[in-house]
């Protein structure tokens, strides 16, 4: 009879890419961790790892098998997890990701109430802009903002709302260029631009409120794909920014930008918590996203999806 315990320490293998960073993330010698692999291939009777002095790589057959263990550590958290919820609140370690423009925007402030709220649930916050494949590296939430629709479908999804973005430039910048009336004017202006949108010659695609999108040309002054980077540029006076609502409304408030066209839409960003299916069924993780999903909406300021 296979022990949990054994898979445990397989999936943990197989997460971390070999033996040893396994021994350091679980603070175990790597000998007893190769023991217990070996007694669980003997246990199955297939080998579910090849091991080389120089080289890790799981077997077909250890591949199949990963999934389903995984999927049994997961199911057996989920059964202590019922348990406690029973006898108190929620706990564990709940791990997520955003990124740096998500967290400086509302997580910074969110994360300390969660733990304040749930004493006994432990938060791991990765910062990172890049895509995170949440069932390989072993996250239970991540929050994204985009524009196209999600294609995860091996997620669970939920929407919080929408967020405008705003055509943003300092008081400095329009005293020097002058302030657009029309979104024409905007061609003989700079502008900021995300790196992942430039084409030949960058545009921003603007809507009035009852009309079809006209694509506006600018002189393009800078290409970033930080939405922070973006920020600090618009507020030092080097183009016209195109920036999400949550981003660039504190500064407008405080005169340090000026919204511009305010009759038009520049587009915008969906937020989505995103979750694997297991995951989300933990109690823990489901008090952090209850709480992330209003949190979000009231400091984003999201309009229903």
């Amino acid at each position: 009879m296979m022990k949990l315990n054994d898979l445990f320490f397989f999936v943990h293998v197989v997460d971390h890419g070999g033996f040893a960073a396994a021994s350091r993330a679980l603070g175990l010698p790597k000998s007893s961790i190769s023991k217990r692999i070996t007694a669980l291939e003997d246990d199955l009777g297939v080998r579910l790892i090849h091991r080389t002095t120089r080289q890790f790589a799981i077997t077909e057959a250890g591949t199949g098998f990963y999934r389903h263990a995984k999927a049994a550590l997961i199911e057996a958290e989920a059964a202590e997890e019922s348990v406690r919820r029973k006898l108190g609140e929620p706990r564990g370690l709940v791990r997520l990701t955003a990124s740096a423009a998500m967290v400086q925007m509302a997580l910074a402030d969110l994360i300390p109430e969660i733990a304040a709220l749930y004493p006994k649930i432990q938060i791991s916050l990765v910062t990172t802009n890049r895509y995170v494949d949440l069932v390989q590296e072993n996250f239970d939430i991540a929050i994204r903002a985009h524009r196209a629709e999600l294609s995860d479908s091996e997620y669970v999804q939920r929407t919080l709302g929408f967020s405008p973005n705003y055509l943003v430039a300092s008081p400095a910048y329009l005293a020097e260029h002058g302030t657009p009336s029309e979104p024409e004017d905007l061609r003989a202006h700079l502008g900021i631009f995300v790196d992942a949108m430039r084409p030949h010659k960058p545009t921003w695609r603007l809507c009035p409120q009852n009309d079809s999108a006209v694509d506006i040309p600018l002189i393009p002054k800078l290409f970033a794909d930080d939405p922070m980077v973006i920020l600090n540029a618009a507020l030092a006076g080097t183009a016209i920014a195109n920036l999400p609502h949550g981003l660039c409304w504190p500064p407008i408030k405080g005169g340090r930008l000026i919204r511009l066209l305010p009759n038009w839409r520049a587009g915008g960003t969906t937020t989505t918590i995103l979750m694997p299916h297991r995951r989300g069924q933990l109690p823990s993780v489901r008090a952090v996203v209850d709480h992330l999903a209003k949190g979000l909406i009231n400091r984003l300021a999201l309009s229903s999806p």
